[in-house]
């Protein structure tokens, strides 16, 4: 039996209407999952407000509303209770309901523009080579341990993180290594959580459809490391002209890494490969199979976080030579006909610039280098010219194409993108609305030793068209099309 006192422990309460030494079954900010003697808990969100929704929860059983202002229609029996901030009330509330799961393991977040997915699935990789049973809360999937599930936000809600990490407390879990979106920070998803540390990446262009402006975004950013405790660490990549703002007022334990710069963490590339990178990270050599520079800033920071939480540093130089690549990023193949297809979720203009200044520091300039690229609907607008002409400016050839156009006329999308295009470069430039067409088209025009990137999507299965998910992998597609085409 659950108390709402009990869930509501150091939730920030204005006023209450009723008891609050009720037993309740479980909590929810949907009120089509409630029923009989749940929370409902009310929730301004971008598309609808939770507010609107407590008669219904109130029909579908609820007996406890959270809400920051009272409704017109107060009904008796049921306990109402008032608070400032309802997103940061469910946030507390559910770590309470799970039992503050997230202190019985080591919680490390990371966050940035690019590389959370890459640094937690290689964290939880590592981990798990080094004998742990390990938690991941990513973009790609959620594993607690062995145990995979589907992934539907790269921070889930409060509630659902919560769900997990009391999953993992019963697998016996020790470390779960978590990405942490600005979204998430900014709508309290990670508020009540115990971190033992967090990461930092770096910052560029993206999410400005949800911020208002780039500084925002950072300060967003920056609030996660604020709120980190005295007991965590604060890892931050220090190339980055923000790094150091991430630190500036965190009471965790500071520490830095970087390429470029004097940190704690410090790496050299010595040899950067299509077969992998030759690192010489605090004075010690090590080959692993990641490839380009964007990777020896995630691997650093994988073995800096690696070592800040415990393990022996040469023992994580060996579990680093083991780690294979994440699905969808950096992904490559070579085809029967030497073609070399690289697959990678790029979709912010330094992760599409990061990825082809690789591509073309590894290559010999013999052969074409094609990239096929979009930009998804209902998403931050601006950045569409700006990866137009990152494309154009560091490709042989160039195909325009549909990314996810959600609600959006793709054409439009692809219209967008070219005004980015310069002139001395529109005559290497194609539009082809349909993904797979495009595919197609630039696997015709390989010739072999050709490099194809294909960037956007990486790890989706699906491309969502007017609100339809319909199957589409890249990589899947691609293999396909060259294999019929070398018959």
């Amino acid at each position: 039996m659950i108390i709402l006192k009990d869930i509501l422990y150091k939730v920030a309460i204005e006023a209450v209407k009723g008891p609050t030494d009720i037993a309740i079954d479980k909590m929810d900010f949907d009120s089509r999952k409630i029923s009989k003697n749940d929370v409902f808990v009310a929730i301004r969100g971008s598309v609808s407000d939770g507010h609107e929704f407590i008669e219904k929860a109130i029909n579908n059983g609820a007996i406890a509303v959270v809400c920051d202002t009272f409704p017109e229609v107060i009904v008796s029996g049921i306990t109402y209770v008032q608070v400032k901030d309802t997103n940061k009330a469910m946030a507390f509330m559910a770590a309470n309901y799970f039992g503050n799961p997230s202190q019985n393991l080591k919680l490390v977040g990371i966050t940035g523009t690019n590389g959370k997915t890459t640094i937690a699935s290689l964290l939880y990789q590592l981990f798990k080579k080094a004998g742990f049973k390990v938690g991941l809360l990513s973009t790609v999937k959620i594993l607690v341990d062995d145990k995979e599930y589907k992934a539907t936000h790269t921070t889930p809600d409060s509630i659902t993180i919560n769900q997990y990490l009391k999953e993992m407390n019963d697998a016996g879990v020790d470390y779960c290594f978590m990405e942490v979106s600005s979204h998430g920070i900014h709508q309290k998803r990670t508020e009540a959580l115990h971190f033992a540390g967090g990461v930092f990446t770096n910052l560029s262009h993206d999410h400005l459809d949800y911020h208002a402006t780039f500084a925002e975004y950072r300060d967003v950013k920056k609030s996660f490391f604020d709120n980190l405790p005295k007991t965590a660490f604060a890892l931050s990549n220090v190339d980055d002209k923000n790094g150091q703002v991430m630190l500036q007022n965190t009471q965790a334990r500071k520490l830095t890494y970087a390429l470029k710069s004097y940190a704690n963490y410090k790496a050299q590339i010595l040899e950067n490969q299509l077969s992998g990178l030759l690192l010489k990270i605090n004075d010690n050599e090590v080959w692993v199979r990641l490839i380009g520079t964007f990777n020896a800033y995630n691997l650093l920071a994988i073995y800096g976080t690696a070592v800040e939480l415990g393990l022996d540093s040469f023992e994580v130089l060996r579990l680093l030579s083991e780690l294979e690549s994440v699905s969808g990023r950096f992904q490559f193949i070579v085809s029967k006909g030497n073609v070399t297809v690289i697959v990678d979720y790029a979709h912010t203009p330094d992760a599409l610039e990061n990825v082809l200044k690789t591509i073309n520091d590894i290559r010999t300039k013999n052969e074409q280098l094609i990239t096929v690229v979009g930009c998804g609907g209902d998403r931050d607008k601006t950045k569409r010219p700006i990866m137009a002409n990152i494309a154009t400016t560091l490709s042989d050839k160039v195909i325009l194409t549909s990314d996810n156009p959600r609600t959006e006329n793709p054409e439009t999308i692809i219209a967008e993108m070219e005004q980015g295009v310069e002139a001395h470069n529109y005559k290497k430039t194609v539009a082809i609305t349909d993904r797979k067409q495009a595919i197609k088209t630039a696997c015709q025009l390989a010739q072999p030793n050709d490099i194809i990137l294909i960037a956007g999507k990486g790890h989706e299965t699906y491309q969502e068209i007017q609100g339809v998910r319909h199957d589409f992998d890249d990589m899947k597609i691609v293999t396909e099309i060259l294999d019929q085409l070398q018959k």
